[in-house]
């Protein structure tokens, strides 16, 4: 098992691990900052650097499968091709720091926070997404046309409100007698341990509540931390879809 630090703190930029296995598939730490590949959002990259300054270039991160292809509890460093040499050499037990490619993931935990802003502009369920560095989609089960300048218009607005945002957790039970809580359609929740994560945006304080949904990803702990963002493009996917594209500001 892999601890996530990462869904307690999205800012660690790295942290001292061990490995505890090496497969064909990559790299297993017993503990790491790296996300990854789920709920829509990308998997990180960064290097594993050891004591005698060795350093293991990883290009993505992945969720553990066991031998049927069952998700496990493991985390999953993907080494960049052409370090074959150096990975063989690896074995359970060696002391590590794993170090994330901060500036990719602030990108994409701007843009992640940014598509739950947009939930909030466009609220219709979300039937498909993906949150990349450099770009965030949204699909929204829905057949009225949107509006472009309307949507970064209101996404500046919730920017420029500097909305903090609260990762806390409900349980199974209280999202069963809250099922509006869920805004995708095509990714629902994990449950299992008793508690599922949530992003909530605004609400405290008696300030407005802007979004609360369960979500396992890395945000930003203010909007106002997003900066200037725009929908780049909107495209009608099909007769019940319009798909929203978010990007940075020119």
């Amino acid at each position: 098992m892999t601890t996530d630090l990462f869904r307690q703190d999205a800012y660690l930029r790295e942290c001292s691990a061990h490995i505890t296995a090496v497969t064909d598939t990559g790299i297993v730490l017993d503990r790491t900052v790296f996300y990854p590949l789920g709920g829509g959002q990308a998997g990180d990259s960064g290097v594993l650097a050891l004591a005698d300054g060795t350093e293991i270039a990883i290009a993505d991160t992945r969720k553990g499968k066991d031998a049927d292809g069952n998700p496990t509890s493991d985390i999953v460093h993907l080494p960049a091709p052409g370090q074959e040499e150096r990975v063989a050499r690896l074995t359970p037990g060696t002391a590590v720091t794993a170090r994330i490619d901060w500036e990719r993931r602030h990108r994409m935990m701007r843009l992640h926070t940014t598509s739950h802003l947009l939930c909030h502009v466009v609220p219709q369920l979300v039937n498909g997404c993906s949150i990349t560095p450099d770009y965030a989609r949204l699909d929204f089960a829905m057949t009225d046309p949107l509006d472009k300048d309307q949507l970064t218009a209101g996404i500046a607005a919730l920017v420029a409100a500097a909305h903090p945002i609260t990762v806390a957790s409900i349980s199974d039970e209280e999202l069963d007698a809250n099922p509006g809580l869920v805004k995708s359609m095509s990714v629902q929740p994990p449950r299992g341990t008793g508690r599922i994560r949530t992003i909530r945006i605004g609400g405290d304080g008696g300030a407005p509540l802007v979004d609360l949904q369960p979500c396992g990803g890395t945000h930003v702990a203010n909007t106002a931390e997003i900066g200037a963002i725009v929908v780049t493009k909107i495209e009608k996917k099909s007769a019940t879809t319009r798909r929203v594209v978010l990007g940075f500001a020119q």
